[in-house]
């Protein structure tokens, strides 16, 4: 009987690794790029809630939770905000400041209309960006809590209520 070390085998292994077909990228077909597209774009929308919503429904929500969308509402915060958007004196001379084209009287905040236009200058003159996309989350912080609102914590509660009404 022979020794199996001095045996040789008749097939190399060598060369049966070399003469696998090679699959490369031309071999992998239009199925591989769209199975991993598809897989990217369930990954990027799975977690993600939605930020941005037209301004007519941010509004909509800020008015609901400021005044229960009502345009005859009584002064909020003591005495010192009014209207359905409950809009301080200090929020509407911002807003003046920044659109003196707006004119009118801080009383004209009790008006839908004129109280809209001052948040769209406040927003435009604070949060330009965030206000253009509808990022509603930065919208109702910085009504609620002024200029530097969005990175308070004390409006985390004021914004989970305008959340829930929004769509």
């Amino acid at each position: 009987m022979r020794p199996l070390r001095n045996l040789r085998l008749r097939w190399p292994r060598w060369r049966w690794i070399t003469q696998r077909p090679r699959l490369g990228r031309r071999h992998r077909g239009p199925a591989a790029a769209l199975a991993l597209l598809v897989l990217l774009l369930v990954w990027w929308f799975a977690g993600t809630e939605r930020q941005t919503w037209p301004r007519d429904q941010v509004l909509a929500a800020i008015r609901h939770v400021e005044s229960g969308d009502r345009d005859d509402v009584p002064d909020g915060d003591g005495g010192l905000a009014i209207g359905p958007y409950q809009i301080h004196r200090v929020y509407w001379q911002d807003a003046v400041a920044f659109a003196p084209e707006l004119g009118g009287d801080y009383q004209d905040c009790r008006r839908r209309a004129y109280a809209e236009r001052i948040v769209d200058a406040y927003m435009r003159r604070w949060v330009p960006g965030p206000w253009a996309r509808g990022e509603a989350e930065t919208i109702a912080r910085v009504h609620n809590g002024g200029p530097n609102g969005a990175a308070k914590p004390k409006t985390d509660r004021y914004w989970a209520k305008v959340r829930a009404r929004l769509p």
